[in-house]
């Protein structure tokens, strides 16, 4: 491939012989039907080798865009290339709204929605909970819908780009609301011991932040819908912006001055127009039961003094259970913790495979595009539909069109 093509965060150079940027839905299909190798790439946003291929790749982001709100108001149907910052400022044009944001609103809909990208806020499920319909071209080429109606759709939504190719989806949308977003300074260890569950409800979404060099953590970022006044759970307001990462610029962060602003513009963490997080990273992130989450919290404080080295930032959150098949909050209130590393994979992965060792007993589940090294026997363990996933990849792509070294470690042999 000429054209040299990475993830987002430049860890991943794509092995792919050609990126095709088809403008319609017919040349999506007229390149399935030509036959495999083939992966979607999304917005990059993604670390590990998941979009990956020795084949083709293909970008939905030239697709014409497409925003289509229901007759009733209550959906909209777009196109499998748009971002989450540009659906956000098409609904609020609109007077409408998605009931959450992941905390980058640089993702693509169809790749989050994909991965079981999630925002923050234990009465908030992950983004692809909202997903009435999808529209997908599956492995023969052929042009396929699934609704609510369907079962296959609650194994399809979470579909690791397994069935096909997603090129529109109809959301759930809400009324337009605002929000207050607040942050804190030094969220003391024995509040969060003595109060953890009650802090991750206290407000729409509700985020902690630590870089593990001691057991407080350093930020709370809260969005509500009410006024805040004086400290919170011993931790006193910030005297002025943040941003999560530690030395990165705060302007790159959304509006905390505590004042109601549109829904889009406080939910995420970082501003459309901005590099979002801190650019130079790896990620990685394991969701747990929301009752073993101070388990969590002091599994990853036994071994700080080696994930504190190599680690940017921890974010904290908690997220909603789900009826999806394959996302790691199905059946289960979870609470997440996102790790940030620095950008160095010889020296992460170890303390990757380390955290993984003690949250194991907690049967931890981890965001599918993030760095894990979990055994793939052991992941799926974790998962009981994953039978019904096999089955369903066999039936929509029954040849491997979208098959790639990543998947058919994940999935074994479903042909």
């Amino acid at each position: 491939m000429s054209e040299r093509v990475t993830n987002w965060a430049g860890n991943i150079v794509f092995g792919a012989r050609r990126l095709h940027r088809p403008a319609s839905v017919e040349q999506v299909q007229e390149l399935v039907a030509a036959g495999g190798p083939l992966r979607v790439l999304g917005s990059g946003h993604s670390f590990n080798r998941m979009a990956d291929t020795d084949g083709d790749l293909i970008s939905l982001a030239d697709l014409p865009r497409l925003v289509e709100i229901s007759a009733d108001r209550r959906s909209v149907r777009v196109d499998g290339g748009i971002r989450y910052g540009e659906l956000a400022v098409r609904l609020e044009e609109a007077g409408l709204a998605v009931r959450n944001m992941a905390s980058l609103p640089h993702i693509s809909v169809a790749g989050a929605v994909a991965t079981a990208t999630h925002g923050s806020g234990v009465r908030n499920a992950n983004l692809a909970t909202t997903v009435s319909s999808l529209e997908l071209i599956d492995g023969t080429g052929r042009k396929t819908t699934l609704t609510r109606d369907d079962a296959d759709l609650l194994g399809a939504v979470v579909g690791l780009g397994a069935p096909g190719v997603v090129t529109a989806l109809t959301l759930d949308v809400v009324p337009s609301f605002e929000l207050r977003q607040y942050v804190y300074d030094t969220v003391p260890r024995a509040s969060i011991e003595a109060h953890l569950a009650e802090m991750l409800a206290d407000g729409y979404s509700v985020s902690l932040f630590t870089d593990w060099t001691g057991l407080d953590a350093n930020m709370g970022w809260l969005k509500r819908a009410s006024e805040l006044e004086g400290d919170w759970f011993g931790a006193h307001r910030a005297d002025g912006p943040r941003h999560p990462v530690p030395g990165m610029p705060p302007a790159n962060s959304t509006d905390q001055s505590g004042e109601p602003g549109p829904w889009h513009t406080r939910l995420p963490h970082f501003r459309m127009e901005f590099t979002p997080s801190a650019g130079a990273e790896l990620q990685s992130e394991w969701h747990v039961a929301a009752s073993d989450a101070l388990a969590a919290i002091d599994a990853v404080a036994s071994i700080r003094e080696k994930v504190a080295p190599v680690l940017q930032v921890c974010e904290i959150r908690g997220v909603a259970a789900d009826e999806l098949w394959m996302s790691p909050n199905y059946h289960r209130d979870s609470v997440a913790l996102h790790f940030t590393w620095i950008a160095d994979t010889d020296v992460v992965l170890p303390v990757v495979a380390e955290v993984e060792e003690r949250l194991a007993p907690l049967h931890p589940r981890p965001h599918w595009g993030k760095v894990f090294t979990t055994a793939p026997s052991a992941l799926t363990a974790e998962y009981e539909r994953f039978g019904d996933f096999q089955d369903l990849v066999r039936r929509y792509d029954p040849t491997g069109t979208f098959r790639n070294p990543w998947l058919d470690a994940i999935l074994g042999d479903v042909k």
